[in-house]
């Protein structure tokens, strides 16, 4: 059991401040989410979810809470943002606290509002008391009741019926540990009103490679008929470690679009959960992880088909070298009134090491019997009779691997529906490839 005390007393001194006076509902989510940690604690491999990831490691670092250090300034340039001018506005946030000085808030239509929580939470009766902490239950989920205990600040983002924006909305969520190792729990709530159009990058890096730890709960809600692609791109460092929990609820005719990229961190574990609540709802989940050295990814997906005439797409690709290790389980799980469901996933690595390794589970549960649904996985590593023939035609084999390889992976990143997303992740994944991942056996 990993001892839970320690963060237990950050509570008691965070929720006594009188800088974190809330209203009594966000106290009461609080203080439900604390007794809930205390009881269900951090997870172990005793778990089935988490059989093939042990957090002891992780957790044995002395964090400490963001809340007690002074934020360092820190101003966009520096902070690993994607997108530049070319974003509808940017949110940044520093050890989980909104950085007004790095952000780019810009002109945004009637009908958008993209600003930090912490305002919001002062609200009674507002869109955060609606909706925040609705969808991601933390009733025996350590990491997520830790994160909804110190319920502070994050990004708020809400866009009316109707509305379309034409350039992205960008969240960047960078951690330092200039004071000491530190640990932080940011929060996102999304919610899109119907038929409206929008594009989401959410990034989180780390601006010196100290020791951190990065707990963020994500909660996307899509009314009937609303679009949205989410991008989705961690790069902690070689002593970061992320855990993340991402849920989602769509209406009817709705389509959720998810690129995931995972390209450099010590361990992260990332939960997805989408919920097909409506009829004719579409999601879309993709997924890249480029893992080298000892880092762990760890990928659980979850896609519910709760009514009929859904569909699902999902396809993660894996590429490690090194001893690295990823964990992927996506379940599909399809409820008895959803009739007509569609759905297919996919899980492919590549293995550039023979001390790489990878656990691969896909599942299907399916409770109806007038469906489409398919899975696969597969596991292996670059095809010999492809480097024979690019050796045939001049290319020598280092260059060979890299050309296989880059294609391989590239498949995801040309999936992002966004050009202009598209075109910042492009040298990312080439870094990543050329100088971690590049000649390795």
């Amino acid at each position: 059991m990993i001892p839970t005390e320690h963060f237990v007393g950050d509570f008691r001194r965070f929720a006594s401040r009188a800088a974190n006076r809330v209203p009594a509902w966000v106290a009461d989510v609080r203080s439900r989410a604390i007794s809930s940690f205390s009881a269900a604690g951090f997870p172990t491999t005793r778990e089935e979810d988490w059989k093939y990831t042990n957090v002891a490691p992780v957790l044995g670092v002395p964090f400490r809470a963001a809340f007690d250090l002074e934020q360092p300034p820190v101003d966009a340039s520096a902070s690993n943002a994607l997108l530049g001018e070319a974003a509808a506005c940017r949110l940044l946030f520093v050890n989980g606290s909104f950085a007004p000085q790095g952000s780019m808030l810009g002109t945004l239509p009637d009908g958008v509002r993209v600003e930090s929580l912490r305002s919001a939470l002062r609200e009674s009766g507002g869109v955060a008391e609606r909706h925040l902490a609705r969808y991601a239950s933390f009733d025996g989920n350590g990491f997520t009741a830790l994160s909804t205990a110190f319920l502070d600040d994050g990004a708020l983002v809400t866009l009316a019926d109707g509305v379309e924006l034409d350039r992205p909305v960008e969240l960047v969520f960078v951690s330092t540990a200039r004071q000491g190792e530190v640990v932080a729990h940011p929060r996102v709530l999304v919610v899109c009103g119907r038929g409206c159009r929008a594009s989401l990058v959410e990034s989180h890096g780390s601006l010196d490679g100290g020791a951190t730890l990065t707990n963020v709960v994500a909660e996307i809600v899509l009314g009937g008929a609303a679009r949205l692609e989410h991008v989705r791109v961690v790069r902690e460092g070689g002593r970061g470690s992320h855990v993340a929990t991402t849920e989602v609820v769509q209406q009817r005719d709705s389509r959720y679009v998810s690129s995931a990229f995972t390209l450099g961190a010590s361990f992260v574990r990332h939960n997805l959960n989408v919920r097909l609540a409506g009829e004719g709802a579409e999601c879309s989940l993709d997924g890249l992880y480029l893992v080298a050295g000892g880092e762990l990814v760890d990928n659980h997906t979850s896609i519910e088909h709760a009514v009929p005439h859904g569909t699902s797409r999902e396809l993660y690709k894996g590429v490690l070298a090194g001893e690295a290790k990823a964990v992927f389980n996506g379940k599909v799980i399809v409820r008895p009134d959803a009739q007509k469901s569609d759905a297919q996933q996919t899980n492919k690595n590549l293995l550039l090491a023979r001390s790489a390794e990878v656990d691969t589970k896909p599942e299907l549960q399916i409770f109806a019997d007038d469906v489409k649904c398919a899975h696969g996985a597969a596991i292996g590593q670059l095809d010999p009779n492809a480097l024979f023939y690019l050796k045939s035609r001049g290319i020598d084999e280092a260059a060979g691997r890299r050309l296989l390889t880059r294609g391989f992976a590239y498949e995801i990143v040309q999936r992002v529906r966004d050009e202009t997303v598209r075109s910042a992740l492009e040298p990312l994944l080439a870094e990543r490839l050329q100088h971690e991942l590049g000649e390795q056996r």
